[in-house]
């Protein structure tokens, strides 16, 4: 076994140091030495100092690899995240089954939980809605091809169409999944708004 004194491990930790922040650095023993294999390089530590700061350092390998990029971290928690094809219907009510007002950047669905952030595109225009309401209703959702599983707002309908009350077909993606009730469990159209399709 080798062991390091606490001045070789300083001077390794300053060069882990001036490596970068952001880069994780590990030491593995690539290899035997007959100075590693002697009772005199268990007992003395300074010999393994030596060593270190010898031109034996290339029997040492640094790793270094790259911390987790948070980007990447995002995108594979997005990736896990329902995404699809749906029809969008529109509606307006003055209260909303999560107590708040009705606004433009409210959407109902069926399947998600209240609080739940989803981004719908449309011919090239993207939106962000918050499920704030229930509905469609089943009869809706099962009217359409594919299920409307997304009620948008008529000013959030208004402005990716130009006309309020319409139907269309949007491609969603699931950006974060709130913490409040959901309607239902089963359905049509369940499997896909849960990325189970």
């Amino acid at each position: 076994m080798i062991r390091f004194s606490t001045k070789a491990i300083a001077g390794i930790a300053a060069g882990v140091a001036l490596a970068g922040g952001g880069v994780t650095t590990a030491l593995a023993y690539g290899g035997t030495s007959e100075a590693a294999a002697s009772p005199q390089a268990q007992n003395a530590p300074a010999q393994a100092e030596k060593r270190v700061d010898s031109a034996t350092q290339d029997r040492m390998l640094v790793a270094v690899k790259k911390d987790k990029d948070p980007k990447k971290e995002k995108d594979a928690k997005a990736a896990a995240l329902p995404g699809g094809v749906s029809t969008a219907t529109s509606f307006w009510d003055p209260s909303t089954a999560s107590g708040k007002p009705m606004s433009y950047h409210t959407i109902a669905s069926p399947y998600w939980p209240l609080g739940t952030k989803v981004k719908i595109t449309y011919n090239g225009k993207s939106e962000i809605g918050v499920v704030e309401d229930f509905g469609p209703a089943e009869w809706a959702v099962a009217q359409h091809n594919p299920p409307a599983l997304i009620d948008l707002s008529e000013k959030m309908m208004q402005h990716l169409t130009g006309t309020a009350s319409n139907s269309i077909t949007i491609k969603f993606q699931v950006l974060e999944l709130g913490k409040g009730g959901v309607y239902r469990h089963s359905g049509t159209g369940f499997d896909t708004a849960t990325g189970k399709a």
